[in-house]
C-alpha cells in the first residue's frame, strides 16, 4: 500500500470497532501479509490454517486472480469498475491495475466494514476518479439506484463488477440476489469478476473448524454448479471456472509488485473457485 492508513484515533471512534473481535477482512489481511490486523485476527487466521494449511497460498492467490482479471479487463478497453465487498487496501489494488491499460479508469470501491471504509478512503480515495462508497452488498437496490453510485459510475455503458472472495460471507440466497441484480443492470459488453469459496469432499470435514476461526460470521460454501449459476448467461471467458490457484496469470507490469503465488503440490482444502463473464450484446 501507498501513503498512511486512516488515523489509529479514528479508527476507534467507530462504532462497534471491537479489535478483541476477529474480523474477515484483517484475517484477509493478515493472510496477505498486510499490518492492519490484531491479535484477534491474527489469532483467527492461525486457527483457519489448522484447518486449512494452504489459506495463505489461496488468498495470494486470489489477489493475484483480481489483478489479473482486471488488466485482462481493462485491456478490453473498459474504463469503470464497482469493487463489491473490497476489502482492505492491498496492493496491487483495482484502480492501480485498471489504470495500466485506461488511465482515466474509474473504481468504486464498497463495503459495509466502517474500518474498512475509513482506510480506503484515505489510501485510495486519493483523485477524482475513484470514490468509496459504505454500503452493504445486500442493499444492491439501493446501491445501484443511489446517488452515490450513479454520479460515478454510468450503468449504461460497459462496467466490470467484482465479486471477490466475499460471497461466501452471504447467505446463499442473499448473494444471488445481488449478483443477479448486477447482471441485469449492467450493459451489454460488460465483465462480471467473481471469486468465492467452495465446498469439496477436502474442506467439509473442516467446516466447523473453518467457521469457528471466523466467529459469528456465517460462511456459505457453494458447488461448483452454484457458483456457476452466479454468471447467469454470461459469456465465460477461458478458462472458465477454475481455483484461483490454477487461473494463469499476467505479468505484473513495471509499477506494480510482481503476482508471486506457488502452486499446491496436491489439491488444496482451501478451494476458491474464480472466473470472468462477458455480457453478450
Amino acid at each position: 500500500m501507498t501513503g498512511d492508513t486512516a488515523e489509529p484515533e479514528e479508527i476507534a471512534r467507530i462504532e462497534g470497532f471491537d479489535p478483541g473481535r476477529p474480523n474477515p477482512a484483517r484475517i484477509y489481511d493478515y493472510l496477505l501479509g498486510g499490518k492492519d490486523n490484531f491479535a484477534a485476527d491474527r489469532d483467527a487466521a492461525a486457527e483457519l490454517a489448522r484447518a486449512l494449511p494452504d489459506a495463505a497460498l489461496v488468498a495470494r492467490a486470489n489477489r493475484a486472480f483480481l489483478a489479473t482479471a482486471v488488466r485482462y479487463v481493462a485491456g478490453r478497453g473498459i474504463g469503470q469498475y464497482v469493487d463489491v465487498g473490497a476489502g482492505l487496501p492491498t496492493r496491487p489494488n483495482v484502480h492501480e491495475c485498471a489504470r495500466q491499460s485506461v488511465p482515466d479508469a474509474r473504481v468504486a470501491y464498497v463495503d459495509n466494514d466502517a474500518v474498512v471504509v475509513a482506510h480506503a478512503r484515505a489510501l485510495l480515495a486519493t483523485d477524482d476518479l475513484v470514490t468509496v462508497i459504505s454500503k452493504d452488498a445486500r442493499d444492491y437496490a439501493a446501491l445501484l439506484s443511489g446517488p452515490e453510485l450513479g454520479a460515478f459510475i454510468d450503468l449504461l455503458q460497459p462496467v466490470c463488477a467484482l465479486f471477490v472472495s466475499m460471497l461466501h460471507f452471504l447467505p446463499a440466497a442473499e448473494a444471488d440476489a445481488a449478483v443477479a441484480a448486477f447482471r441485469e443492470r449492467m450493459a451489454p459488453g460488460s465483465y462480471l469478476v467473481i471469486s468465492v469459496g467452495a465446498n469439496t469432499e477436502r474442506n467439509v470435514p473442516v467446516r466447523d473448524q473453518i467457521q469457528s476461526a471466523y466467529g459469528d460470521r456465517v460462511l456459505t460454501g457453494r458447488s461448483p454448479a452454484e457458483i456457476a449459476a452466479l454468471f447467469g448467461d454470461f459469456e465465460l471467458v477461458p478458462p472458465g471456472i477454475v481455483p484461483v490457484t490454477d487461473w494463469p496469470l499476467d505479468s505484473a507490469g513495471p509499477s506494480q509488485p510482481p503476482l508471486l503465488r506457488q502452486v499446491p503440490s496436491e489439491p488444496t482444502k482451501a478451494r476458491m473457485l474464480a472466473g470472468i463473464g462477458r455480457k453478450r450484446a
